[in-house]
């Protein structure tokens, strides 16, 4: 921002004397020149007040064209430099430079009088239309430097470089391809949760260092993965409708819950709440405190529970289901509040917004390929937008109203999105198979991505909360690509 000058230049008036009265010199015939009067240096004039006079000034010296007399002897670099100097000081749109008339020298160049005409609008006043920079304003052309003592305009701010590559790739062997599970989970305490066939693996970010935590047998798979929201609880759902708590501290199992017929696909913490939805339609409501596998039951969908989600302020609890139903519950009824049947496939896809209360957005599958946003405090669909392609997994970031999504079928792409212009930011490619699986880091910065090609990625895809391009923990220790197991 620029400082407006500390001082300005005033004319000193003298005193007035009634006895001298100014006397301007007729100069009819000395317009053109503008050097041939020259006033008595010894010569004092005095006036009541203060009016410019330009008569001694000697003009020449920038050579501007006054009449048609001298303008036949001025070559053609003069006239250059008389034409950005006059742009410069008086806007594009000045008409040619008239000398100054004042009363008493209002003659023409053939001895008539001139008609008084009105001062230059652009002279004392801004103008919306011929806004320049400060580096417009010099004539010469200095487009890279500015002027001495001006500070220049503040500097455009870059848009946000999102990596293209992942900075690390882990393999992971008999990760499954199924659009169904949810095999992977990012702990608060900085540790990744990995189901592979009928094992569950730990991986630490900050020390790269892989932990098996259980074996399920030959005659069990992981179907979920979940961590809870705080301290060092995981909970494992199988492929035989068993849920079992894990203490990943001491890597010591705490209880095994039953109450599902079939596989536990999808899992859901709200402090000591545990939330569990499976292939035969219902959604379990489980405290860990008690003796009870379960407290409540949820009975809404028509097909298997894929994908469930609670809110921030853990009030409300979204389930996606393969019946294409999105519904939303509360913890005071076992019938949902809100239905939304609006996707033409299964609803896997759930995330709420951290920044805005009750923004809730979800994505449909391979016949329906959009993402949907929600207010659930009015009840009202927002927006919707077709990505082309399958939505498995939303994640909003934690730092700024940014989202990403994962897809498969059929172009196995992520994409950074910007809400609520959901303008790309970034799409990035890597996967050979199906992106089913999600999840982003306790800082917010990065996220690990799995597919059914055994690999899982991580990206740095969103800014920290202080937009500083820091290198985290995570990705200061594990550069390159190492496997899981």
């Amino acid at each position: 921002m620029e400082n407006p000058s500390s001082g300005s230049i005033h004319p000193q008036q003298s005193p007035p004397n009634p006895n001298l009265n100014p006397k301007t010199p007729n100069n009819n015939h000395l317009i053109p020149g503008f050097n041939s009067y020259h006033p008595s240096l010894s010569r004092s004039i005095y006036s009541d007040r203060f009016i410019p006079s330009r008569s001694s000034s000697n003009f020449a010296l920038f050579d501007l064209p006054l009449s048609s007399r001298n303008s036949n002897s001025t070559d053609d670099s003069s006239k250059a430099y008389t034409s950005l100097l006059r742009n410069a000081l008086f806007g594009p749109d000045s008409g040619p430079v008239l000398p100054p008339v004042t009363p008493e020298k209002n003659i023409g160049l053939n001895g008539r009088n001139l008609q008084s005409s009105r001062p230059n609008r652009n002279i004392f006043r801004y103008k919306s239309e011929t806004r320049q920079s400060l580096h417009s304003l010099s004539p010469f052309g200095f487009d890279d430097q500015l002027l001495p003592g001006v500070s220049g305009p503040s500097p455009v701010k870059a848009p946000r470089k999102v990596p293209r590559s992942p900075y690390k790739v882990l393999d992971a062997p008999a990760l499954q391809d199924d659009f169904y599970l949810n095999l992977v989970d990012w702990s608060s305490h900085n540790v990744l949760a990995v189901g592979l066939g009928s094992c569950v693996y730990l991986w630490h970010a900050s020390s790269s260092k892989v932990v098996k935590l259980c074996d399920l047998g030959n005659d069990d798979n992981v179907s979920s993965v979940g961590w809870a929201q705080r301290g060092t609880h995981l909970a494992v759902g199988t492929s035989n409708g068993k849920i079992q708590l894990w203490d990943a501290s001491c890597s010591k199992r705490i209880r095994t819950m039953e109450g599902h017929r079939l596989r536990v696909g999808a899992l859901a913490w709200s402090s000591s709440l545990l939330s569990s939805g499976s292939r035969d339609k219902s959604i379990l409501q489980r405290d860990i405190r008690a003796q009870e596998d379960y407290v409540s039951k949820l009975s809404g969908h028509r097909s298997e529970v894929c994908g469930l989600k609670w809110s921030y302020d853990n009030r409300e609890l979204a389930s996606g289901g393969n019946d294409n139903r999105l519904l939303v519950w509360n913890n005071h009824s076992t019938q949902p509040m809100l239905k939304y049947c609006e996707h033409t496939a299964a609803v896997k896809a759930i995330a709420w917004s951290p920044h805005l209360h009750g923004l809730l957005a979800s994505g449909g599958g391979t016949a329906d390929r959009r993402i949907r946003f929600w207010n659930t405090t009015t009840n009202t669909h927002l927006s919707c937008i077709d990505t082309g392609s399958q939505v498995c997994n939303l994640v909003w970031s934690k730092n700024v109203d940014e989202l990403v999504s994962t897809h498969g079928y059929s172009q196995n792409q992520i994409i950074l999105w910007r809400y609520p212009t959901m303008s790309k930011i970034a799409t990035l490619t890597g996967h050979t198979y199906r992106v089913l699986y999600l999840v982003i880091s306790p800082d917010g910065q990065t996220i690990v991505t799995g597919a059914g090609d055994e690999t899982l990625r991580f990206w740095n895809v969103f800014p920290s909360p202080k937009s500083q391009n820091t290198e985290t923990e995570i990705g200061a220790s594990s550069l390159g690509r190492t496997k899981i197991r």
